[in-house]
């Protein structure tokens, strides 16, 4: 009978969860404005917060919002004019709110590590991954380079709410977010005292130079204009720039190795975005439509893809050996970018085939972020991409619930 009622008991949270998505109100942060603190377009910078409840009330994760980058003044002031470069156009286009889910949700049974955490999100508006700090702004466009002082700001913000006071916090981010995490890592955890659990979490941010790979030259001279762009030559870490040169500090294989701050990677070997847009500079119609239906790849395009696997497993592996031993990873063989804020990429990933170790990811982020276990795994049975979208949203929370419901039972 107590079997019983307890899985009625989680089935009902269950179901409360998954009728009911948390909305989540966008806020601007208008006290970063006299700090110089903008975005590209000068408006305010903008965040979405979930104060914690219960026992999570000491417990903070402060995310970063992803979005590729800006690498001359005519991207930028593309970007200005949306939600990349402009809070204003961001509440426009989202009516006011978003959704928090996966990793960010308060569902306790499909997030049970993190459900009831305050959850911070920073939006990001600055296409430098919050790194860029321009004094003058641009006399023709308008265009203002602030991303270090929106990070400083939002800093501020959460220490002015209680973030000081955590006993856990984590730092994480997808994409160019991912980027940015590695980057303010350590910064991040200097704001804490030493009694903290302080933690990264990069998410599809392990962006690989394969300088002899195909586009290995387009994307160092992407990111050497992003550099020259936004001023970064004195603002990326000179733990890195003392032995790179700042383009190449961009790239996370020559910064993760001096990170001293616990730092866990989530990647796709088969990355759909670097795949689908770093790999070739002119992409003809053939490559455009392998990358949106793996079906369509003919054979010399998957022999690229199992290259690039190859490439970044190995990257990574490289830069692993020279780390801290505090370093984690989950690397696996799904089409994917992008983990953490939806069920199917974090909280119930092994329902569609994606998570390792017969885990979900978000279950291995947990055990390794509170250290019931290090977990450092990467599928090296598949060497072809797979197509993990699972089912259909409903037939898949009602699967992902059975998984839960079972894990659960005493």
């Amino acid at each position: 009978m107590a079997t019983l009622l307890l899985a009625l008991t989680i089935l009902s949270l269950v179901v409360a969860g998954i009728e009911a998505d948390q909305s989540v109100t966008i806020t601007l942060l208008d006290s970063a404005v006299a700090k110089g603190a903008v975005c590209l377009d000068g408006t305010p910078p903008s965040y979405a917060y979930s104060p914690g409840f219960g026992d999570g009330v000491d417990n903070w994760h402060v995310i970063f919002d992803g979005g590729g980058w800006c690498r001359n003044v005519a991207e930028c002031l593309d970007r200005s004019k949306h939600y990349l470069g402009s809070s204003a156009k961001l509440i426009s286009e989202v009516n006011g709110s978003v959704y928090f889910n996966g990793m960010l949700g308060n569902n306790s049974t499909f997030n049970p590590d993190f459900y009831n955490w305050h959850v911070f999100k920073i939006f990001y508006c600055d296409g430098s991954s919050f790194m860029s700090n321009v004094e003058d702004v641009d006399p023709m466009y308008n265009l203002t380079y602030r991303g270090a002082r929106i990070y400083d700001a939002m800093m501020d913000e959460l220490l002015r709410i209680g973030m000081g006071n955590a006993k856990n916090a984590l730092l994480s981010g997808g994409s160019a977010g991912g980027l940015a995490t590695i980057l303010h890592c350590d910064k991040f955890q200097s704001l804490f005292h030493d009694t903290t659990r302080v933690k990264c979490i990069s998410d599809s941010g392990f962006f690989i130079h394969g300088q002899h790979f195909f586009g290995g030259d387009w994307r160092e001279s992407f990111f050497s204009r992003v550099v020259s762009t936004h001023g970064l030559t004195n603002m990326l870490p000179t733990s890195c720039t003392s032995k790179f040169s700042p383009t190449l500090c961009l790239f996370p294989e020559n910064l993760v190795p001096d990170i001293q701050t616990p730092l866990f990677l989530i990647e796709s070997a088969f990355d759909a975005y670097q795949i689908a847009v770093t790999l070739f500079p002119a992409k003809g119609p053939q490559w455009i439509s392998c990358n949106s239906n793996l079906m369509l790849c003919n054979s010399t395009e998957i022999e690229i893809m199992k290259d690039f696997r190859f490439i970044l497993i190995n990257t990574l592996k490289s830069t692993i050996a020279n780390s801290s031993s505090k370093r984690g990873y989950l690397v696996h063989s799904c089409w994917r970018h992008g983990h953490m804020e939806d069920i199917s990429g974090s909280t119930c990933s092994l329902i569609v085939g994606n998570g390792l170790a017969n885990k979900n990811i978000a279950e291995v982020v947990g055990d390794w972020y509170f250290d019931r276990s290090e977990f450092q795994e990467m599928d090296m049975v598949n060497n072809l991409p797979r197509n993990c979208t699972g089912d259909d949203l409903p037939i898949l929370e009602k699967k992902c619930s059975d998984y839960y419901i079972h894990h659960q039972m005493p």
